[in-house]
């Protein structure tokens, strides 16, 4: 298991415009572990100290100058050290004022960065790949420099990591697309130079991350697509035969997160131990797009263990200290304490017995990973203790023991009992309890058919802290009480629901009527995503330009009839098969009712996103009625002909069905019902309409590949920089 407490705001920043970027170089340790030294994208230095987020001292270089990296604290001779216009190494004590009248030393080579660990000696890298001890360069600051890189080598990334014997140099290199790592060893003096596994549609990291723990250095990587690698080399000397030639550098992958379209463009994964990994710049898997979060992650079991919200633009910077995260976002420096406890198995799945004393009359369940979606606060840190946390802790378990107890009274005491729970109850108390209080009360539920609080039920489900794993009865329980607003709750938070469960949840909304489900009180933000869907026709252009690239056919009048009962119009087939991409100027917009009501469409498109596999959940759609079948295809079709409109508004929902999704189901359903379709005579301007449809896109995608030459071309002309207030172009298309 693993946490993020209550964070605080170190100090603010200020942002560069272009390029983008948090205005922060650095953050490293200083004297003991409630300071760090901070070091700004411009000309000033400070040292903060981070339990009162105060500053402690700040300085400052002369206008014109700029500090070139990072400032480094000596532990050694107690001074800071910093690198002003990229070859001026300045030192300073703390009680020195001015920056300026500090030592400073001008060396012959520039400098890429100054790395300081504690009880060492600081070590210099060099643009060029150099690398020398502080105090043997500031004894000849104009000692020459070798050139370890090539030409058109450049350094990205470099890290100091102490082994149990010496200090060990990491620094990784980029030439024309291959990226290599070198190793720099001392005593005896040693560079080796790795060449990183390279693999197809694989861009520049966006960031490095190295560790030592059991005699070797385990070197972390993360690509724009999600693709977090690691690799292991050895911390010992290598051969020395092996130590003068370009060596491979296998990976493994390590974890792949969940992006979403598109690529990451500032984001940092940085390992906290051997099973953690803290990510910064990818949003919440259950949170869509839009959001970007802190996530803690369990790299043996692939699991989320935590995650934060985080307010502003998000930079891809953390660094991490003694137990505390720091994190670059918006305008702020936050420091979020966290903790890792040892990992299993079952503290990843969330279900870690955890030891209590004598007064425990058992073990109690800890809930799902899925604990803090969405930004939720955790509890106090475990270093702040106070007198309610202490009683709190003591009398915990006998607590959750007395509040089961209560649950055999009548509906409204249990609800009343549980409502007063949740609001006095820590984090912590809430988390051991809330799945065994559901179990408790779903066994009630099924034992007394009559009893049914469905108020607690929801403020449990509410609380984030369940999944399908914990209290497996709840939505079956909700199924068979019709409690449509606990379905969707638990459609939209439960991670881990069977595919039978999905079908199951698919059959039976298919099977009610909407006049049933429109006194059901649902999620007002899916409402309004499906009275976004539902409004008019989309009016047309006056000019009457195509939608989307093509123009279907009207609809047939004499539509074929579905058998749905509560279907309000039946869609009627698309006939494109004569116009293809033509422009149609006497339709005005591509228009069909939807045949589900708000409430059964917005169910409908809780059950698109949940999470399923294909193989697993083919035989259960094959339970499914042809009548729900249809009426199931005709509703993805309607999703799928919104979606297509270029001139349909940007609908703001936090949750909607992508198009990638309706289509996997859509071709699930033909796969479990393809024969049955095709001799159901109530099917065919379905089926007929779905493959018009399908043909038209080809069509129009065929047509458009013809101009994708053109169309690079315009891409990749050069515009002339000599024009005027008015110029003409000519540009030749071959």
């Amino acid at each position: 298991m693993a946490a993020l407490y209550e964070g605080y705001t170190l100090c603010g920043l200020v942002p560069t415009q272009n390029p983008p970027e948090s205005g922060i170089q650095g953050i490293e340790l200083d004297r003991d572990d409630d300071r760090v030294l901070v070091t700004d994208s411009t000309r000033s230095v400070t040292v903060y100290k981070v339990s009162d987020q105060k500053p402690l001292g700040s300085w400052t270089v002369k206008q014109g100058q700029f500090i070139s990296c990072p400032a480094v604290y000596n532990s050694q001779t107690k001074e800071y050290v910093a690198v002003t216009n990229d070859n001026v190494i300045r030192v300073w004590k703390t009680e020195d004022v001015n920056i300026d009248q500090a030592f400073k030393a001008t060396v012959s080579a520039e400098i890429y960065r100054v790395h300081s660990v504690p009880d060492y000696e600081p070590v210099v890298l060099f643009r060029r790949g150099g690398v020398r001890y502080l105090d043997s360069l500031l004894t000849a600051p104009q000692q020459p420099i070798e050139e370890v890189l090539l030409e058109d080598e450049v350094i990205r990334w470099s890290t100091m990591v102490r082994t149990e014997q010496q200090l060990l140099v990491l620094f990784s290199s980029e030439q024309r697309g291959k990226h290599f790592l070198y190793v720099q060893r001392f005593s005896p003096n040693t560079l080796v130079k790795h060449q990183l596994e390279a693999g197809p549609h694989l861009s520049a990291p966006l960031s490095y991350a190295a560790t030592f723990r059991e005699e070797h250095i385990h070197l972390l990587y993360w690509f724009p697509n999600g693709s977090v690698y690691e690799s292991v080399l050895p911390a010992r000397h290598p051969a020395p035969a092996a130590a003068e030639e370009v060596q491979a550098l296998p990976r493994s992958l390590l974890l792949q997160l969940p992006i979403g379209e598109g690529e990451l463009r500032s984001a940092s994964a940085l390992p906290l131990d051997e099973a953690h990994v803290a990510v910064v710049g990818v949003s919440h898997p259950s949170a869509g797009t839009g959001k970007d979060y802190l996530c803690l992650w369990n790299t043996h079991f692939q699991t989320l263990q935590a995650s934060r919200e985080l307010a502003g633009k998000i930079y891809g910077q953390v660094w991490c200290y003694y137990g505390k995260l720091f994190v670059t976002h918006g305008k702020t420096l936050s420091v979020i304490p966290f903790e890792c406890q040892k990992s299993s198995l079952a503290a990843a799945l969330g279900k870690l017995k955890q030891t209590r004393t004598n007064e425990s009359k058992g073990p109690a369940l800890v809930p799902s990973w899925n604990t803090l979606p969405h930004g939720d606060k955790p509890g106090k840190s475990r270093g702040v203790t106070t007198r309610r946390t202490k009683l709190s802790s003591k009398h915990q378990i006998t607590t959750i023991e007395q509040l089961t107890c209560t649950i055999q009274g009548p509906v409204e005491e249990v609800e009343q009992k549980v409502e007063m729970f949740l609001i006095g109850a820590e984090q912590a108390e809430q988390q051991l309890a809330v799945g065994r209080l559901v179990c408790e009360l779903v066994a009630r539920c099924r034992a007394e058919p009559s009893f049914y609080p469905r108020v607690s039920l929801l403020q449990l489900a509410d609380t984030r802290y369940l999944c399908h794993s914990v209290c497996p009865g709840l939505l079956t329980l909700a199924l068979e009480k019709k409690d449509f607003r606990l379905c969707q709750v638990c459609l939209q938070l439960f991670p881990d629901i069977p595919e039978a469960i999905t079908c199951a949840c698919l059959k039976v909304i298919l099977g009610i009527p909407d006049a049933e489900l429109e006194c059901v009180a649902l999620e007002p933000d899916s409402l309004h995503l499906m009275k976004a869907l539902t409004q008019g026709p989309v009016p047309s252009n006056d000019d009457g330009g195509e939608h989307n690239g093509f123009c279907p056919a009207p609809l047939e009048e004499d539509g074929g009839g579905s058998t749905a009962p509560d279907a309000k119009v039946t869609p009627a087939p698309l006939d494109t098969s004569d116009r293809g991409t033509k422009p149609c100027k006497d339709l005005p917009a591509i228009y069909m009712d939807c045949p589900v009501g708000l409430h059964k469409g917005a169910l409908l498109n809780e059950v698109l996103q949940t999470a399923y596999s294909d193989s697993l959940l083919l035989p259960y759609l094959k339970d499914l009625t042809v009548t729900q079948v249809i009426l199931f295809l005709q509703y993805l079709q309607f999703l799928y002909l919104k979606y297509s409109q270029d001139v349909l508004p940007q609908i703001q929902a936090l949750r909607m069905p992508a198009v990638t999704q309706i289509m996997e189901w859509v071709c699930l359903l033909l796969d479990a019902h393809f024969t049955v379709l095709v001799l159901a005579p109530e099917a065919k301007h379905l089926l007929s309409g779905l493959h018009k449809f399908v043909k038209s896109q080809v069509k129009l995608f065929s047509e458009l590949g013809k101009i994708e030459g053109s169309l690079q071309v315009l891409k990749n002309s050069k515009q002339s920089h000599q024009t005027g207030q008015y110029s003409i172009e000519v540009v030749e298309l071959f």
